[in-house]
């Protein structure tokens, strides 16, 4: 059993027992959240695809860790020019753990 889920503006596919990084998520560590937002979803082989979510379908799942993700480097470069430009990011992220897929 498998659901597709819009997290944070990204879609996942999840099952239960999965742990997943997201975009950084309201809560607190080791608090509940609730998604509603399935868009398929795969129960024992018959797939139910929403329009554009799927009713009374939902997954929830426990707020393991908040963390920075690995720093990501933007290096920009024009040749010839003597022009060079290195920047560098890391992304606030959720780390969770699905736990249950709640079929309608």
């Amino acid at each position: 059993m498998y659901a597709i889920v819009d997290i944070a503006g990204q879609q996942f596919k999840v099952e239960k027992g999965q742990q997943i990084f997201v975009h950084r998520l309201e809560g607190e560590e080791g608090g509940n959240i609730q998604f509603d937002k399935v868009l398929l979803l795969d129960h024992e082989g018959s797939i139910k695809v929403g329009t554009p979510v799927v009713e009374g379908a939902s997954v929830s799942a426990k707020i393991i860790a908040h963390l920075k993700g690995d720093k990501v480097l933007v290096f920009k470069k024009k040749r010839r020019k003597g022009y060079q430009k290195m920047n560098g990011h890391r992304d606030y992220l959720t780390k969770i753990a699905i736990e249950e897929i709640v079929v309608a």
